[in-house]
């Protein structure tokens, strides 16, 4: 499973739910790319409707919610009151998404949460991962060049990607108003304390 199973283990347990596939292990973020493997290519076969909204029938959606197409939304997930979900935006199973928080481009894996005031661009978020209120996964260098990524063992790697936010790891919890650079990879039970920036490649040492 290369980085992604690193980084998302619960991929492996999750049997025959509805999950977007990747076609490169070892590059997580090429799923956030526009290819026809990518997200939105993904949903847009996936979708039955002329809009390229999916949205399952046990899945809750809050008054004043703005959701633009391809989009996926999957079975007991919550979009709560003012969210805004653009397109390729992929909310797992179980996953919530709050009060004008803004997804973009980006999968929640089941059971993760973006539940206030939250931005998630070009990003990935594990399962059970939690976001902390006003929590943004910045996904465009100021000086507008390729993202490039850093593993734990210090590799760079260009992802040729202008826009990339963060992969964030299982059961990761991130306090509030924390912002992640462009890039940044959470290990997984990552904890970041409120109003920290995190760069590169980061991981809670036990």
């Amino acid at each position: 499973m290369g980085l992604l199973g690193r980084l998302f283990p619960g991929i492996s347990k999750l049997g025959g739910k509805v999950m977007p596939s990747w076609s490169n292990t070892e590059e997580p973020w090429s799923i956030l790319s526009q290819s026809e493997t990518g997200i939105e290519g993904q949903i847009t076969k996936l979708a039955d409707s002329d809009d390229g909204i999916m949205i399952h029938p046990s899945a809750k959606i809050g008054d004043y919610v703005r959701i633009e197409g391809p989009c996926y939304i999957g079975a007991n997930a919550e979009i709560r009151h003012s969210a805004y979900l653009r397109k390729g935006s992929w909310i797992g199973e179980g996953a919530l998404v709050g009060h004008s928080s803004e997804i973009k481009n980006s999968v929640l894996l089941p059971g993760s949460r973006a539940p206030h005031f939250n931005y998630v661009g070009d990003s990935i978020l594990g399962f059970g991962v939690n976001l902390g209120a006003g929590v943004k996964l910045s996904n465009v260098r100021n000086d507008s060049r390729d993202v490039i990524v850093r593993m734990g063992d210090g590799e760079r790697i260009e992802t040729g990607l202008r826009k990339l936010g963060a992969l964030i790891g299982d059961y990761s919890k991130l306090g509030c108003n924390v912002v992640t650079n462009p890039g940044a990879i959470l290990a997984p039970s990552s904890m970041v304390s409120p109003n920290e920036t995190v760069t590169g490649w980061f991981e809670t040492k036990s």
